[in-house]
């Protein structure tokens, strides 16, 4: 039983980390881990975002080689 909440609590900080990462893309963005005065919690965030940023290329590459999807021109754009 506890190895499962465990199990859920990562998901869940992976799936929290990869949305952090598409608004990072999207909008620019992102958690100011340079406010973090403690070096080994400001590691951490770092690594944590980074393990989204990973997730986020890999769910990326996956969507640009399916048949599934496909890239839509930008508004404004010719």
């Amino acid at each position: 039983m506890a190895l499962g909440k465990v199990f859920h609590y990562a998901f869940d900080a992976v799936l929290f980390s990869t949305v952090l990462a598409g608004i990072r893309r999207s909008s620019g963005f992102t958690p100011n881990t340079a406010s973090i005065t403690d070096p080994t919690f400001r590691s951490v965030a770092d690594t944590f975002l980074g393990a989204g940023e990973t997730i986020f290329d890999i769910a990326q590459m996956r969507a640009m080689n399916t048949e599934y999807f496909k890239k839509e021109p930008k508004a404004g754009s010719r």
